[in-house]
């Protein structure tokens, strides 16, 4: 066995690729517990016809990320880095902005929309480095959130009769 290597999860990679995954994932834990809030708060916040099949839904979509959350800083754990914690160190990781109470249901439906697909964004770029270093179980959790952010889009679109 190679001195590089280790016994240890996550140490056999180099350390510049680890680096590079590991700034992907803080990017998408990020990214998913901004989108974990506004949703949180947007399934308080809504309003209208459509008020009790969309508290539902948000409910659904924010419970499903809150689970996602834990999993994200876990992994970027077992690589050998430190979780970011606090509004604001995901502040400066997050490209999701604020929510906004005030909006109407379609404008909540329509941002939420929007935010998945800038994490759907995310977790494809930090695909990649997951990939070259042939890092296995980050490739599949990268895979799992794309999997759960492309349904939630989906179920967005639908409800503003998109395709």
């Amino acid at each position: 066995m190679s001195s590089s290597l280790s016994t240890i999860p996550g140490k056999s990679l180099t350390a510049s690729s680890r680096a590079e995954i590991v700034a992907g994932l803080k990017a998408l834990l990020a990214d998913t517990y901004s989108l974990y809030l506004k949703t949180h708060g947007y399934h308080w916040n809504v309003r209208g016809p459509n008020f009790a099949s969309l508290h539902v839904l948000f409910s659904d979509q924010y419970n499903e990320m809150w689970l996602a959350i834990d999993t994200l800083a876990e992994r970027i754990r077992a690589l050998g880095d430190i979780a970011p914690q606090g509004y604001g160190a995901f502040g400066n990781l997050t490209a999701i902005r604020d929510g906004d109470g005030e909006k109407d249901w379609e404008a909540m439906v329509a941002e939420l929309k929007a935010d998945q697909d800038i994490l759907i964004a995310t977790a494809r770029s930090a695909f990649p480095a997951a990939e070259a270093a042939n890092d296995q179980a980050s490739m599949d959790l990268i895979t799992q959130r794309l999997d759960a952010h492309e349904k939630h889009a989906w179920m967005l679109r639908a409800t503003l009769g998109e395709r």
